[in-house]
């Protein structure tokens, strides 16, 4: 088969969601989403893909948009990360995910790349994914078989690989709403300010005083997919919130991560800065607790 350019694929714009799947299934492999396109066409420029087909979804409504209803949150799956970044909501109620995403790329990305791109592309270093599993969203799925649920946090199942069937296509995100005496956080390092995530962490933490109720650490770029540092959390629900116990945690969660060596760190490095940002965020999340957090 000869080089393809971008004028040889097939542009395809469905109106809904069913005419999407419809395409999806029809065209299988062949077919990609277009939705921000933001690596999408960096993918195909690379020519890391070759699809046949785009089917663009920018054109249904029911993907887009940010409703709370006062008991969850819901992010339309086509709905810009600028969009998120401007909303008032967000910065109040869903602090972890408003700070992820403000540092997200330049405006002009930000302008064209849409949450459920950047969650689909399944990228390690992903920096809304730390966020919302921390906040214990999930992912609306519609397929051939209907409408589905998957907790975020088991969405991925590799890099560049997510729970997603052929002919699925992600619909929406749903977090629930906040609780009281909850602060989160979230904490990027790069190479420089906007660029792909050499490490990143989110934290949610639930107190009454130094009582810890309940806490969710998760981490990007230190593991195939994003990872849950359980064994962490465990150490702050069982002792409590302290200067030692942070301290403790924040050492332990390098044994539950497994980072490589590539062109933005080494592993050692990796391990090194996680244990240094965890214990930020987990102070920086205590202190919002207090206040009722976010």
């Amino acid at each position: 088969m000869g080089s393809r350019t971008l004028s040889e694929f097939e542009y395809l714009k469905p109106m809904s969601i069913d005419k999407a799947i419809s395409l999806l299934r029809k065209y299988g492999d062949k077919a990609k989403v277009l939705a921000g396109g933001s690596d999408l066409f960096i993918n195909i420029k690379l020519r890391r893909i070759r699809p046949e087909y785009l089917v663009d979804i920018t054109g249904i409504t029911e993907l887009k948009g940010i409703i709370f209803n006062g008991k969850e949150l819901r992010i339309g799956a086509a709905t810009l990360l600028s969009e998120i970044a401007d909303s008032q909501l967000i910065r109040e109620k869903y602090v972890t995910l408003f700070e992820a995403v403000a540092e997200m790329a330049t405006t002009q990305v930000r302008n064209i790349a849409t949450i459920g791109g950047n969650i689909c592309n399944a990228s390690p270093a992903a920096d809304t994914v730390p966020p919302l599993i921390v906040l214990e969203a999930k992912a609306e799925i519609a397929g051939q078989s209907g409408v589905r649920a998957v907790l975020l946090e088991e969405f991925f199942t590799g890099p560049g690989q997510t729970a997603l069937k052929a002919g699925d296509i992600l619909t929406a995100i749903s977090i629930p709403a906040p609780v009281q005496h909850r602060g989160t956080s979230f904490i990027k390092i790069g190479r420089t300010v906007r660029d792909l995530a050499t490490l990143n962490v989110a934290v949610a933490l639930k107190t009454d005083n130094s009582t810890c109720q309940d806490v969710k650490i998760a981490l990007g770029a230190v593991a195939p997919p994003p990872i849950r540092a359980k064994k962490t959390e465990a150490i702050l629900k069982k002792e409590g919130i302290n200067q030692n116990t942070i301290a403790k945690a924040a050492k332990a969660v390098t044994e539950e991560i497994h980072p490589i060596t590539d062109i933005r760190a080494t592993s050692d490095y990796r391990k090194d800065v996680a244990a240094v940002i965890t214990k930020r965020a987990i102070l920086k999340a205590y202190e919002r607790s207090k206040k009722s957090g976010g």
